[in-house]
């Protein structure tokens, strides 16, 4: 008889958390998680193009050593800050975003001596490199904006009566977005 009361008791809280939207919560949450990892894929396919971009640029300009060190070392200090999406705190997201922030600063660096070498504009191998820093820039872009929709959504759905009560319950805590990087409400100078 126990047996038969537990079952049915587990079928009806089955059911019940099934219908109070844990079920939903799970989902929008693996849907951030996902977002993450969409986000991590576009930096790391970065951090793989910039080997072959510095490489390129230092066959033509060899004397632009600290400009070329600068992205070297900001990619490496990029690479070793990793949050995973179980852990993703404003705090960590915040040092995640620095780090490739110095990336894009350096790279900015980087392409802008090249405007100093008009051989090295013309070289198809940049200029594919180029086109493949700029594709993967946009894509960064739209992953980081995918996964502040899917925060969004996920935070919202956490935050409603009479979710929030079991979001509570079962440690659904609300996740953190991407901002924009200080500074970059100006833009950058561009000067020849």
């Amino acid at each position: 008889m126990k047996n038969v009361t537990k079952l049915i008791l587990m079928i009806v809280c089955a059911i019940s958390l099934s219908s109070c939207g844990y079920n939903t919560m799970v989902e929008k949450d693996e849907a951030v998680s996902q977002a993450w990892s969409n986000v991590e894929n576009q930096y790391q396919r970065r951090a793989d193009l910039i080997p072959n971009l510095v490489n390129t640029v230092k066959g033509y300009a060899a004397h632009e050593k600290e400009t070329l060190e600068a992205v070297v070392a900001a990619r490496t200090k990029a690479t070793q800050v990793t949050v995973d999406a179980e852990s993703l705190t404003p705090e960590k997201l915040k040092a995640y975003q620095e780090a490739q922030g110095e990336i894009g600063s350096a790279l900015g660096r980087l392409l802008a001596i090249t405007e100093n070498y008009p051989d090295l504009k013309a070289n198809e191998n940049f200029k594919e490199l180029q086109a493949q820093l700029e594709g993967t820039e946009n894509r960064i872009s739209v992953e980081r904006r995918n996964f502040n929709e899917a925060s969004k959504d996920y935070n919202t759905y956490i935050r409603k009566f009479p979710n929030n009560i079991i979001s509570s319950l079962f440690g659904f805590e609300k996740r953190p977005y991407f901002e924009a990087e200080s500074g970059s409400e100006k833009a950058p100078a561009v000067e020849f």
